[in-house]
């Protein structure tokens, strides 16, 4: 293990820069993962015992919002259901299995935004990918319907995750849950499935869709190590922000 002044004299021989996103966290290093990497550019610890009293409180906090939000979310979940089904017959709601804590594989729920053949289409557009593999986003994607537009600007897609919440698959904040294999990560990159994913997280008010994943696990980690209901409610916050603004939702 490094100590504090070696670890600086070290980060310091890397191609790595430091970045600040809003108020919360300060400055963290950033660095590409290199042979010279001993160890993770972030280095996390255990989880505490005292933590375990935060834990119950985030489980009930997010089941109170969730069944507080539930006969607003029903209707509205009525209403967008009846559009996507208007716009081409197909089925309203989307299920793709993504990773969770730990590893483990779930059904995510998300309302169809895109057309019923938009897996074929994929390889025709990987060209086009914006994001470093296994990440795929691209702007004004085709494959991606009016009314889908409309829900990714918003937001609103990723609406019947409160379900997922409620099951325990998922809480409204932490790491989103990608729908590539634990296996395919690198082992510091693994870090992030210790806590169980989030509807949002820190790096959804930190660029969103703008940030590559090497980025987006960073400040996941980040927020890991400093978890709390405060921060909770700040991301929270900050994501209705981000949802208004339609800051890199597409």
């Amino acid at each position: 293990m490094l100590s504090s002044d070696e670890y600086v004299t070290f980060a310091d021989t890397l191609p790595a820069t430091t970045q600040q996103w809003g108020e919360i966290f300060p400055p963290i290093l950033l660095a590409p993962p290199t042979s010279a990497w001993t160890q993770p550019a972030v280095e996390i610890r255990p989880t505490p015992a005292g933590k375990r009293g935060y834990l119950r409180a985030k489980r009930m906090f997010d089941l109170i919002a969730c069944f507080l939000l539930f006969p607003f979310a029903l209707i509205l979940t009525i209403i967008i259901a009846y559009f996507i089904w208007l716009e081409d017959g197909g089925p309203p709601f989307f299920q793709q299995t993504r990773t969770g804590q730990h590893g483990r594989r779930f059904s995510m729920f998300k309302f169809r935004t895109m057309v019923r053949n938009a897996e074929e289409m994929k390889q025709q557009l990987m060209h086009l990918n914006e994001l470093q593999p296994p990440d795929f986003k691209i702007a004004n994607d085709p494959r991606v319907t009016r009314v889908g537009k409309f829900l990714r600007r918003s937001s609103l897609d990723e609406l019947p995750q409160i379900i997922n919440v409620i099951k325990g698959d998922m809480s409204l904040v932490g790491p989103r849950p990608t729908s590539f294999k634990a296996e395919t990560y690198e082992p510091w990159q693994r870090q992030r499935l210790a806590v169980v994913p989030g509807l949002t997280g820190l790096w959804q008010v930190s660029g969103r869709s703008e940030l590559e994943f090497d980025e987006r696990v960073m400040l996941d980690i980040e927020y890991i190590e400093n978890q709390s209901l405060w921060l909770d409610l700040r991301i929270l916050w900050q994501t209705v922000g981000s949802v208004f603004k339609g800051r890199g939702a597409y």
